[in-house]
């Protein structure tokens, strides 16, 4: 699945918190325009470097962090492994992380939103947000 063409929204959004649209931050947008993965800021900046060898990591935190300020993207931390990045707005699923690789894999499952539902009525709550992560290994 490719993401959708999100680099017009990141501009503004970079704009409104005071940086500059720099030749670094256009790579940093393309690379997350074109991205369907869930990277950290390591694998961004490796990325980047590739294009523009003048990229800074400073550059990719600072935008990454202004970005997810301003709710374009959704930091996640899985497990005891760097933050991870994914684009926000996308439609809610969560997520599988296998143990070894490190690989995130997202999925949506109607059946788990319902039985959700059920335990928080049941408990005497109206769920506001949750996040599942499963972490696992596949079976060989």
């Amino acid at each position: 699945m490719t993401a959708p063409n999100r680099k017009p929204d990141y501009e503004t959004l970079l704009r409104q918190a005071g940086l500059r649209i720099t030749r670094p931050r256009q790579v940093i947008l393309q690379i997350l325009t074109e991205t369907d993965d869930h990277p950290d800021a390591a694998q961004i900046f490796q990325r980047a470097v590739k294009q523009d060898a003048q990229i800074s990591l400073a550059t990719v935190y600072r935008t990454m962090k202004a970005l997810e300020e301003n709710g374009a993207i959704q930091r996640h931390a899985f497990g005891d492994g760097p933050a991870r990045f994914e684009h926000a707005g996308d439609a809610h699923h969560d997520h599988l992380i296998d143990v070894d690789t490190g690989d995130v894999i997202e999925f949506a499952s109607d059946r788990i939103e319902a039985l959700q539902d059920e335990i928080a009525e049941r408990l005497g709550y109206e769920i506001v947000h949750h996040r599942l992560e499963l972490y696992g290994r596949k079976k060989r």
